[in-house]
């Protein structure tokens, strides 16, 4: 049996109810590519209300995925013998996908699940490279979708989003590079530096996004007075950024930033250190979110730095559970005896507002009014208030972000909060410190 089948298995839970539609389109269960097929709805009814998780379990992306063993069991414990709608109770089946850290895979499954299970809402997390085909086949098909862990950015114009019209089926809750920006000016404004910043942005989704000349990190940093050595971009899995750190060597750059994902980050500061270059401040986007890859760089991780999404000491609790974020990180570290991963509290989040959004929906058969219900929810989840129509552009909504430093301990790695001048609200916990 194979992971998918396991965790389907393991979804299923309570009694029979009816739900919604079904799709006649068995011919388009598989693609070879991330092309958008469009599945023939028919009105029919299913025993349960099925929801799609899509999810890099496997490749360069699964840390993201690390925790979802756990969340999906907390998940699971909670909903119990269903969700009520409308004083019916009806069953609930979470189906799981491996998008494999592959857009082409993430798009597959998403056609899988839309098709093949007949999912009644679809969502998915973990960077662009999923949550943007997913959204593509959803919005295609007219399937209730939401989906976070990825900067608003990347999502809506990397899906070539219009922000006079945006997307009629997918909605997607994260923060934007405009809090990278503001949370990492935060940081560096604290330490003396010479202004003089390496940039190395990778030729995908999330760096053509954060390089970006007109939307990205370039103009708001040169604003605040810093000179941005831009070396281009360069192709994932890179073996050898000699290129990169000799330029950076050359300008003097007393600070590097970017967005890579864990291997490259490895790969490249790795070769920082052959190569005798030493600057005060690094502070990646997504590389460094996670203790697995501080851990494998040893003494080399103390003093990185990056954003912070979620984390024990952010003031929310959970709509479904009513934990804390510090009962949160101490229950996984309890059942998994490993460090706390700032995913969980997303991922989390994305099926306290999945949930909330079938519990409210007047017509569960309708896929129109599993819309409706998306689009009027105002949810306190253990990442912040979650309300569409309040964002940037239609589809999104926005959350908090501040930023911090991985500090060693004498029990290990700490990511400790130094700057929270985007969200007051959110404790700091130290001082940006220079790398060794």
């Amino acid at each position: 049996m194979s992971q998918d089948e396991k965790n389907n298995d393991k979804g299923l839970i309570g009694i029979v109810a009816p739900t919604r539609r079904q799709v006649v389109n068995a011919g388009a269960a598989l693609i070879a590519a991330p092309a958008i097929l469009r599945a023939i709805p028919a009105n029919a009814q299913s025993k349960t209300l099925k929801i799609g998780f899509v999810t890099p379990r496997s490749g360069p992306l699964a840390g993201f995925a690390e925790a979802d063993d756990f969340i999906l069991s907390q998940v699971r414990q909670v909903i119990g013998q269903g969700i009520t709608n409308n004083g019916v109770r009806y069953p609930v089946e979470i189906i799981v996908k491996d998008s494999q850290s592959n857009p082409n895979r993430a798009a597959e499954v998403a056609l899988e699940l839309i098709n093949g299970d007949k999912v009644d809402i679809i969502t998915a997390v973990a960077a662009p490279e999923t949550t943007n085909p997913v959204a593509d086949q959803a919005e295609a098909n007219e399937i209730p979708c939401i989906t976070t862990n990825c900067p608003w950015q990347p999502y809506f114009f990397g899906r070539n989003g219009n922000p006079a019209k945006g997307f009629d089926w997918t909605y997607h809750f994260f923060w934007g590079l405009e809090d990278v920006i503001a949370a990492f000016l935060g940081m560096w404004d604290d330490m003396p530096t010479n202004k003089i910043i390496g940039g190395i942005f990778p030729n995908d989704a999330d760096g053509n996004a954060w390089g970006d000349p007109k939307l990205g990190l370039p103009p708001a940093l040169a604003k605040a007075g810093y000179k941005l050595i831009d070396t281009g971009r360069y192709t994932p899995m890179s073996n050898d950024f000699t290129a990169q750190i000799s330029a950076y060597k050359q300008a003097g750059c007393e600070i590097v930033t970017g967005n890579m994902i864990p291997p490259d980050f490895a790969t490249f500061w790795a070769q920082c250190a052959q190569q005798g270059f030493k600057p005060k401040i690094v502070t990646i986007g997504k590389a460094l979110l996670f203790p697995s890859v501080i851990n494998s760089l040893g003494d080399r991780g103390d003093g990185l730095s990056s954003e912070i999404w979620w984390g024990p000491t952010h003031p929310f609790k959970s709509s479904l559970n009513g934990q804390s974020t510090k009962e949160m990180t101490d229950a996984y570290t309890a059942a998994t005896k490993r460090p706390w991963t700032q995913p969980i509290g997303y991922t989390h989040s994305l099926f306290e507002v999945t949930l909330d959004v079938l519990k409210r929906a007047k017509d569960l058969k309708d896929p129109k009014s599993i819309l409706a219900a998306i689009t009027s929810t105002n949810l306190n989840t253990i990442v912040g208030p979650v309300k569409w129509g309040n964002g940037p552009v239609k589809n999104v909504t926005k959350t908090e972000l501040v930023a911090g430093q991985w500090v060693k301990g004498p029990n290990g790695f700490d990511l400790v909060i130094t700057t929270n001048k985007p969200a007051p609200n959110i404790p700091v916990g130290g001082k940006l410190k220079p790398l060794a």
